[in-house]
């Protein structure tokens, strides 16, 4: 259910009343199919739009009330690792490495993989609905439009090109809607065959330009839901394209809703990245294992002796307990005044994968 939350963020980072009362119906929505499922098998996420809102602090409290599950905003290069789990679970195997690219609402995650592995993770706040917001409020397409469009796409990407560019990865695959968007439209229209090409794209700019307008763009498999964003979402395509030497990518049918799914699965068997990256975290971080694990075992008889009268979700609170003893006493790193403050600040702003 479509909701673009990025399309409800006012010009201060505020989202707006009527998006969130849109939201909010979903998620009550969602909600009503969720009851009754083990709050270990559902796991629920915010990506770009959340991470920037100012007033999230507002908006989750409410959301959560309504889906009846607390809702984890997740970091970019999380975002990214989740969308690349979906997306490599539905590739034949081999040995290449793939560049993967998601263009979503607020936000394109870019994602080095080979195999089921991410190797680098990146994620640019620009997205369709942002950049059609900004390039084409008016949906004026001309020459300059698009163009002013495609040249701050190109500046966002090129702070990764390095890494990035062809000659880092032997196929590119786009996921999400814009990706499938145009991969629809551009074989619909035969401006390409085999995916979404370098040249179907210049094709697919002049027939825009010719339009003059989004209202005027008369293109089969352009829908309804997908115009007011298309044309940000195509100037992000072209800028990356053009910045990272794309001839032609591929497109995939799964992305981070999947990847969640995947991720969740791993955990049920005992392949939670979680618990590996906690691990990590404390060991870059000095902590101390032997009195770590002493905090942990205290922590979790007191949670044995309250967990039934204080209602709480026995697995996922031992879970989350045991973690929290492990890095409690990682802010020493920095100063022993206010530790834990600064061990706070490492884990909010760390990018723990998971």
């Amino acid at each position: 259910e479509t909701v673009r939350l990025a399309g409800g963020l006012t010009d201060d980072k505020q989202l707006d009343e009527a998006t969130q009362t849109r939201a909010l119906a979903c998620l009550h929505r969602f909600g009503e199919r969720l009851r009754g499922l083990s709050p270990e098998a559902i796991r629920c996420v915010g990506t770009s739009s959340l991470r920037i809102a100012k007033n999230a602090d507002v908006f989750i409290p409410k959301a959560e009330i309504a889906l009846g599950h607390p809702i984890e905003i997740v970091a970019g290069r999380e975002e990214a690792r989740l969308i690349y789990l979906g997306v490599a679970h539905s590739l034949t195997a081999s040995p290449d490495k793939r560049l993967v690219v998601d263009i979503g609402g607020g936000s394109t995650e870019f994602i080095i993989g080979q195999g089921l592995k991410p190797l680098a993770r990146e994620s640019l706040h620009m997205g369709c609905v942002n950049f059609s917001r900004r390039f084409f409020a008016d949906g004026v397409l001309d020459k300059t439009a698009l163009k002013t469009a495609e040249m701050a796409a190109r500046a966002e990407v090129e702070r990764i090109t390095q890494e990035f560019a062809h000659g880092n990865w032997q196929q590119a695959i786009g996921s999400s809607g814009t990706a499938r968007a145009l991969r629809e439209i551009l074989e619909l229209n035969g401006l390409s065959d085999n995916g979404i090409t370098a040249q179907g794209l210049a094709q697919l700019r002049s027939l825009m330009v010719k339009a003059g307008h989004i209202d005027a763009l008369d293109l089969a498999g352009l829908t309804r839901d997908r115009r007011p964003v298309i044309a940000g979402g195509f100037a992000i395509m072209m800028g990356l394209f053009s910045e990272l030497g794309i001839e032609q990518m591929d497109v995939a049918e799964t992305a981070m809703r999947e990847g969640i799914l995947y991720d969740l699965l791993g955990r049920l068997d005992n392949r939670d990245v979680r618990g590996a990256a906690v691990a990590a975290t404390a060991r870059r971080y000095g902590a101390d294992a032997r009195h770590a694990d002493a905090v942990e075992r205290t922590a979790l008889k007191s949670l044995a002796q309250v967990a039934m009268a204080w209602q709480l979700p026995r697995t996922l609170s031992a879970t989350l307990l045991g973690w929290a003893a492990q890095l409690h006493e990682i802010g020493l790193v920095i100063a022993h005044d206010n530790h834990h403050k600064h061990g706070e600040y490492i884990l909010a702003n760390g990018d723990l994968r998971g």
